[in-house]
């Protein structure tokens, strides 16, 4: 594989980042994922942390030494387990309602890409400057624009924009719509974001910006503007972006290439929670040994559901 990949993450005018993302790769398969965590006081951020981690670590296990034989099965399991790995933590802690996560997860293997999402942070793909593929949002407004409603101006500052009927942790088993096989050709595209950067910012902004192909300029860029349109309220901001560049035959700065990786090893970037919380300024404050017990927390609860 050849790709060149940029991943950030900012709390935008928020107090502290829910968002939580991360990618992997090996020497013959590529995964990504975002999630945004909707909760009070941590909770949310440990929903995402729960769900990004979990997700990542069974990636690891179960495409090595081979390919994932079924990206789509993978999807499912690991989704729906992350799942019940934040109910679990939940009911450890006896809180009177578990803490709920958007998320998105990408699989490209073969330069074909699989998806699924649950919630309202998306994927892209783009090619040639235009939309190939979307997901679509498990939101109220969504659903308000779908039965004509409501037109795509008022969907931008509905207040309803936020109410999704579909995430990780809560009370019901959360919808996940999932990709066809999409097979990616040199120049695509692949977007990972959480609503915080596509609210304030028009597909046109967005494919715009990415249509010269440097993805290490255009992802802060972009969440320069995001964070600027959101204005006082700005929320947390985070997006994962991936040029295919399956051909060997140039190099783009900042590329991968998996070709000499061996074949069971794993390259990582995903923030420790710690790392994550840097910054962040919640009310009341956590002390360092409360954020330790969170961390041992999480590891437990993501601990039994790993195979």
């Amino acid at each position: 594989m050849k790709f060149t990949i940029y991943q950030e993450s900012r709390p935008g005018k928020r107090p502290s980042n829910q968002d939580r993302i991360a990618y992997c790769y090996s020497r013959d398969a590529l995964f990504m994922v975002v999630a945004d965590g909707m909760g009070g006081h941590l909770h949310g951020e440990v929903a995402a942390q729960i769900a990004v981690q979990y997700i990542t670590e069974a990636f690891q296990r179960e495409s090595h030494p081979a390919n994932l034989a079924d990206p789509f099965l993978f999807l499912s399991g690991a989704i729906s387990n992350a799942h019940h790995a934040i109910l679990d933590y939940a009911a450890d802690r006896f809180l009177p309602e578990a803490p709920r996560t958007t998320c998105v997860a990408c699989i490209v293997q073969d330069s074909i890409a699989y998806w699924a999402h649950a919630g309202d942070s998306r994927l892209y793909v783009i090619r040639g400057g235009r939309i190939l593929a979307q997901t679509r949002d498990h939101s109220r407004v969504q659903r308000m624009l779908e039965d004509g409603l409501i037109s795509a101006e008022e969907a931008v500052n509905h207040p309803a924009r936020n109410r999704i009927f579909s995430c990780l942790g809560g009370g019901h088993m959360p919808q996940i719509d999932y990709s066809r096989k999409t097979p990616l050709m040199t120049g695509d595209m692949v977007v990972l974001c959480t609503d915080g950067v596509w609210g304030p910012l028009s597909n046109e902004l967005i494919t715009g910006a990415l249509s010269e192909g440097n993805v290490m300029q255009a992802v802060p860029a972009l969440l320069n503007q995001a964070e600027s349109r959101g204005g006082a309220n700005a929320d947390n901001l985070s997006m994962i972006a991936m040029r295919w560049e399956e051909n060997y035959t140039e190099d783009t700065l900042g590329s991968v290439s998996t070709k000499t990786m061996p074949v069971d090893s794993f390259t990582t970037q995903m923030e420790e929670f710690a790392k994550a919380r840097k910054g962040a300024q919640p009310l009341p404050n956590l002390s360092d040994d409360e954020i330790e017990q969170a961390i041992q927390e999480i590891n437990a609860a993501i601990r039994k559901f790993s195979k």
